[in-house]
């Protein structure tokens, strides 16, 4: 008996953390592979380093999306720089549903935003209720902390990088949280 009551728990849990699907119009993985992803953040499409897409790009790599790109990150042993184009800003700014996020190439292959977290931004808007008080532990640029703020929490964001927690009160203001 005791073991069924472990499995309807367990059961239980599992129901209530299934994974939520976000929708994001402002970002699309277009395509991956030989260790590398196209994806298009806004109207700005960039070639990324992805280690573990060990398979054939869809498109071929000399082929739409990927000759299209503003800019490809070029990694030589442990550091690396972007080879951009004319046409990729300095910085621009992308939504999801309420929230603002200003994106930009960074000196280690990000812009600022981790898109599959999307779906944990939107678990945590359904989720915490006004009043909540979070504490969020490597913050980055504020994905989780704009989440939670939109929710109505209390939020407390902490990340070791200074410039990280500047972008993330930037971003704040950008969606109106600060």
């Amino acid at each position: 008996m005791q073991m069924i009551k472990l499995f309807y728990f367990i059961s239980l849990l599992f129901m209530n953390f299934a994974r939520e699907i976000a929708v994001w119009e402002d970002y699309e993985l277009l395509d991956s592979g030989a260790g590398e992803k196209c994806e298009r953040f806004g109207e700005v499409i960039v070639v990324r380093p992805d280690p573990q897409a060990l398979w054939s790009p869809g498109f071929g790599r000399n082929e739409t999306p990927w000759e299209t790109a503003f800019a490809q990150y070029a990694r030589s042993g442990r550091e690396g720089e972007w080879q951009k184009n004319s046409n990729l800003p300095a910085s621009w700014l992308l939504a999801w549903r309420d929230l603002t996020f200003e994106v930009r190439p960074t000196s280690f292959k990000h812009l600022g935003v981790f898109p599959e977290q999307a779906s944990n931004w939107q678990w945590i808007l359904k989720n915490i209720k006004p009043g909540m008080k979070v504490l969020n532990l490597f913050g980055y640029t504020g994905g989780t902390t704009l989440s939670a703020l939109k929710a109505g929490a209390e939020v407390t964001h902490v990340d070791a990088s200074k410039p990280a927690v500047s972008w993330a009160k930037r971003n704040a203001e950008l969606s109106g949280l600060a």
